[in-house]
């Protein structure tokens, strides 16, 4: 048996520069990757969340690409840490998320790459917007313990394949997951309840769980079409 590891991929810090403002990011790219995930953290996170970074891990771990940055600048989160507003304005976020796909179009190396969206909390709401407003290039979205219920009319917009994970002790979030679930008119959607976790899926294995989800969700959608994969191959 061989003793070699695998080498980890390593994310490289990146600058999205959109009208008015710069946003941080961190992209990992593992070698081969025909998609990128795009994460949209919760309410009073950032590109830091552990949980998302974690999650983030297995989906590399699975050949996608990642692209995890801070939705909010260093001076609107000081504002938003006072005030509690920004973190609940979708527009502005979704926004931002648009802003995003739009920059990884512009670069070589992630212009042919299939999108998919995983959000957090409000970050999921945001997701599922921009993801309306993409119908062409957003093919997958996943929220995990996220409020899909603020993208409001936007959900019977969205034309990519959805998938929303919540914790079946998260009794409230759950309702409205539901709710949502029921507004979406994409045929390919799923909730999928993990037994026993809360809104942030501190359980043991909780979030393994959710983390298996999204990867097969992201396997499954991301993966690239039949003539895709031939032009490639050429």
């Amino acid at each position: 048996m061989s003793n070699s590891t695998v080498t980890p991929v390593v994310p490289r810090p990146v600058t999205i520069t959109l009208p008015g403002v710069q946003l941080q990011g961190d992209l990992t790219f593992p070698s081969g990757a025909s998609s990128i995930v795009v994460f949209a953290h919760g309410s009073g996170s950032s590109r830091l969340s552990a949980r998302n970074r974690w999650v983030a891990e297995q989906l590399v771990e699975a050949g996608h690409a990642t692209l995890l940055f801070d939705l909010l600048t260093r001076e609107e989160e000081a504002w938003d840490a006072r005030n509690a507003s920004l973190r609940f304005d979708i527009r502005l976020l979704a926004g931002r998320l648009v802003g995003a796909t739009t920059w990884l179009s512009m670069h070589d190396a992630t212009r042919e790459l299939r999108v998919g969206y995983f959000g957090a909390s409000t970050g999921a709401a945001a997701a599922l917007v921009a993801a309306a407003a993409l119908p062409e290039r957003i093919s997958a979205v996943v929220s995990r313990g996220g409020r899909p219920d603020l993208a409001g009319t936007a959900l019977a917009q969205v034309r990519a394949p959805t998938l929303l994970i919540v914790g079946g002790s998260d009794r409230e979030v759950l309702a409205l997951n539901r709710a949502a679930l029921a507004q979406l008119t994409v045929q390919d959607k799923k909730l999928v309840i993990v037994p026993g976790a809360s809104h942030l899926f501190e359980e043991p294995g909780a979030l393994s769980q959710a983390a298996r989800a999204a990867r097969e969700w992201c396997d499954r959608w991301l993966a690239p079409k039949p003539s895709e994969a031939t032009k490639k191959a050429r």
